[in-house]
């Protein structure tokens, strides 16, 4: 059934949630070739583009609460792909030799996604549809 034929069509807690799932399996498939979650290669293209980033600006930046970037830092560590440095009070973090190889595949992966859902909903409608996105999240709290 297509969502805009579902009984909650008009509700934007379903709708938005439905799209969510449905660009979720398509960053999973353009990211499962890195053997990366797409929340962690987010998290991974930050770190390698700004080294020696903050975990409270890495949040920031991703719109994810601390505990969760503090989840996902683990979980790149175990990968030996980050590792968190302490000086004073601020914690630190940098990529590794291993994660700076794969920062080309990385771009690609990023690349062959853009591509993708611009191919299924065109690039307009895709730009459209962020810069609405983002709009909108900027006036919810």
């Amino acid at each position: 059934m297509k969502a805009s034929e579902s009984r909650y069509h008009k509700c934007i807690y379903f709708s938005s949630n439905a799209l969510a799932r449905k660009i979720e399996k398509l960053a999973m498939e353009s990211w499962k070739k890195l053997g990366l979650a797409p929340s962690h290669a987010y998290l991974l293209l930050l770190v390698l583009e700004d080294p020696g980033v903050q975990p409270g600006y890495a949040a920031e930046e991703l719109q994810l609460s601390p505990s969760t970037v503090t989840r996902l830092l683990e979980k790149l560590e175990e990968k030996k792909m980050v590792v968190r440095t302490t000086e004073g009070k601020l914690t630190n973090i940098y990529p590794t030799p291993k994660a700076k190889e794969l920062y080309p595949q990385m771009k690609n992966c990023t690349r062959e996604f853009q591509e993708k859902y611009q191919s299924l909903i065109n690039e307009e409608e895709a730009s459209r549809l962020v810069k609405s996105i983002n709009r909108i999240n900027d006036q919810l709290p």
